[in-house]
This record gives structure tokens, sequence and C-alpha cells, in this order.
């Protein structure tokens, strides 16, 4: 058969419509498959959405801070129109209290000074000034809520925060791969939804393209995995699982939306809350909301899905246990009697960071490990993922000699081995959502 495609792209997240995007933007043809019906409807329409930068390494800074560029001046970026119109960056603020568990933001605050990013150290009273809705009594380390400790305080302080101006999220997670779709279409990319790989092909010891559900068979000498909670299954298709170190699972996580603050709305909140303290966060919502999620504190078990097709998507005690972790930091957050919000599926690696790297099936590419904490940098993973796939086809061994992306607007050269399927697991990551 003749070659149909020049790169199989494997989902079409966000990250996953970057990549082909940025791919196509440099003449290659691409083709996007995904098995639900449109662009972003998986783990990305259930994201968060959050834009921050107090990630546990200094990559992971790195990265956010270059995406945050691309997110402020979307429609630039995308040079294309959209019928469906942007989905739009919303600036509101972080505010990250200080623990044992990150460090002080020891870390973090020097990774933000290396970058030139703003922010303000608050001591107890600052915090309290600053947002008087907040209890800055110290509650930690976080416990379940069958523990007699829950609720209550350990100590008549936290030890203070860092508040980081340029933080927020995005209105609409599934509309912005919408528009980074129409971009990549524009450039010559296709997509095929409402199918499902089934097989990875082969040719000459290395991937050669797939074959779907219907028996289709789609060539293509590169395919790109980026199937988020079905990334597992697509690298077992690979024979690529056993060949990385870093492990890769689906992982079930529930979202609460519950209403602001009697009192409060989203103009006086404004800032989004990560808190160790209590393990948890909250993000404001356009319409007068919180999101409530988990910061996978270590007396949680994480909760990992050996099928991705087949879990429990009800509300779970775990709804309410973050609801109120959240609830002792802001005391009159109203929490309901009946759960609403997001129950879906995280694809975290060993340490939660991500794997951005090629397989020991040549032709074969992961971007991986990826849901819960990179929605934020899927325009510079886009370009990541490009630069990686075009030196290696060229014949560089990026497993000795890693490839570097030069970042336009940061100017800093980003070691791509950081993201090695062959790393050892990482001590510096916090280990959860936060990345």
């Amino acid at each position: 058969m003749s070659r149909d495609y020049d790169v199989i792209i494997i989902g079409a997240g966000i990250i996953g419509c970057c990549t082909a995007f940025e791919l196509a933007k440099r003449g290659h043809r691409t083709l996007n498959v995904d098995r639900l019906h449109g662009a972003g409807y998986g783990s990305t329409a259930a994201s968060c959405a959050i834009i921050r930068f107090h990630y546990s390494t200094p990559h992971g800074v790195a990265l956010a801070r270059e995406s945050y560029f691309y997110w402020i001046d979307w429609a630039r970026y995308l040079g294309v129109f959209d019928e469906l119109g942007f989905a739009r960056y919303v600036n509101t603020g972080c505010l990250v209290f200080k623990t044992e568990k990150n460090d002080h933001l020891r870390s973090v605050m020097a990774s933000l000074d290396e970058l030139g990013i703003a922010y303000e150290e608050l001591d107890p009273e600052g915090v309290r000034e600053r947002f008087p809705i907040v209890d800055v009594r110290r509650f930690g380390p976080p416990v379940k809520r069958d523990d007699e400790r829950f609720g209550q305080t350990t100590g008549p302080s936290i030890a203070g925060a860092a508040y980081i101006p340029e933080s927020g999220f995005i209105s609409d997670p599934q509309l912005s791969c919408h528009n980074v779709q129409r971009a990549c279409e524009a450039r010559g990319g296709e997509f095929r939804f409402n199918v499902e790989v089934v097989e990875i092909l082969r040719r000459e010891g290395r991937a050669a393209g797939v074959r779907l559900a219907d028996g289709t068979t789609i060539e293509a000498p590169v395919v790109v995995n980026v199937a988020g909670p079905h990334s597992t299954r697509i690298n077992r298709l690979a024979g690529a699982e056993d060949g990385m170190k870093i492990k890769i699972r689906p992982v079930r996580h529930e979202v609460c939306h519950v209403p602001v603050p009697e009192g409060s709305n989203f103009d006086e909140l404004g800032t989004i809350i990560s808190d160790d303290d209590t393990g948890g966060y909250a993000r404001p919502e356009i319409g007068g909301h919180l999101l409530v999620g988990s910061q996978d504190p270590a007396c949680d078990e994480p909760e990992s899905v050996e099928d991705p097709d087949d879990y429990n998507t009800a509300f779970s005690e775990q709804w309410f246990t973050q609801a109120e972790r959240v609830a002792q930091r802001l005391p009159d957050l109203p929490i309901p009697m009946r759960p609403k919000g997001v129950v879906d599926l995280y694809d975290v690696s060993d340490d939660w960071l991500p794997v951005y790297d090629r397989s020991d099936l040549p032709g074969f590419y992961m971007a991986v490990g990826t849901s819960g904490n990179q929605f934020k940098n899927g325009p510079v993973v886009g370009k990541l993922m490009t630069e990686l796939i075009s030196q290696v086809e060229d014949g560089r061994d990026h497993d000795r000699d890693p490839v570097r992306l030069r970042l336009k607007y940061t100017r800093r050269d980003l070691d791509l081995g950081f993201f090695s399927r062959l790393r050892q697991i990482n001590q510096d990551s916090s280990f959860s959502v936060i990345g």
C-alpha cells in the first residue's frame, strides 16, 4: 500500500491537537484519530484548565511559563477563524500555601525568580488582609474524613503563602481543542472521530500505521500516542511498555462543583487556591461557582483503573472529603447535599511527570502521563514533540544525546531528556496533580 500520511496522532485532546498543528506547520500531512465524537471530549474536557507556574521542578515551571504566552495571545497563535469562537484566558491570580510537603515553596520561588515571574510572599496576616474569607490556621497534614483529627487545627497559622498574579484558567478547555483542530485543518491536517485503534502496524522493524476496529488500515511512518487514559493500552499494542522505566496508568479523580461562600462572588474571591496543608485546591468558575479538587495527599491512595472503558463514574465519599478539606480553608463554603462535578480519569506516570519521548519501536512516539497537570503546557508540548520527532527521524540518538528545544519567549533551552521514558523516578516531584 502507499503511504497515507506522514504522521498519525492517536488522540485529539489538547496535546494531540497541538502536536498535529505544529507538525502540520512544518509541512507534514497529519491525521488525528480519536474514539470520541470530537476534539477535546476526553479527559481534556474534564480538565480544570488551570494556568499556573508552581510546579515542583524547574523544567515544569519553565514549560508552564513558556506556554502562558501562547494562551494569553491564543487567537494570534492559531492564526485562523473558528466558527465557534475562541477559548479565553481568565486571569485570577494564584495563592499557594507554604507547607513542609512543598518545602515552603523554596524551589518553586527560586524557579520563579530565575524566570522573572512576579510573586508576592505573604505572611499569615498578609494572607488574612488580602483574602479575608481565608482561614489561615493550620490543619495539616491532611487526613481522611473518618479520622478523628479531620477538621481539627494543628497550629495557630500556616507558614505563609506566595501570591502569583499571572495565573488563571481557560474558559472552555474543549473549545480550545476545537480551536486548534481548525488551525491544524487550515494547514492540511485531518481528523477522524468515532474510531478505535486496535493494532499498531509494523513493517521492517518500525511503526507503519494503525488498524481501526472496523478493519480500516491507515499507513504512516510515524505514529504518536497521545491517547490520555487509554495510552497504556496503545503502548501495549505497540509493544512499547516493557522498554519504559517509568510506567503510566489511568487514575480515577473527582472534581467538585460548589457555590462560592455566601456574601462572596467571583470578583471578590478572584484567585486560585493551592493548599497542601488541607490537601485541596479551588479555582473560581465563571457564574459564581468554585471547582474543588484534590492535591493527592499521602493519606489518599490513588485509585488506579484497570480498564479505562469500565470504571465507577458515580461520586463517592471522596467528593465530600475534598469539599470539606477546602471548607477548612474557606469556612463559609457551602457544601451541597447532592454532589455535582466531574468524575474522570487522569493518565499519570510513576512520578506524576509526563513522558515525552520516542519508544523502543522506531517511529512510535509518546506524549503520555500528562493528565491533571499538563493541559496548560499543550502549545509548547506540540512544539516539543515536533522537534523530537523531526530530529529522531533524521537520525539523532535521543537516548544518548537528548534533543533540546529553544523556547521562543523565555529564551531558554529545554532538555527533553528530562521527560525520558528511561529516567529514574524523580524524587523532586510532588507525586501529585501539582506535577
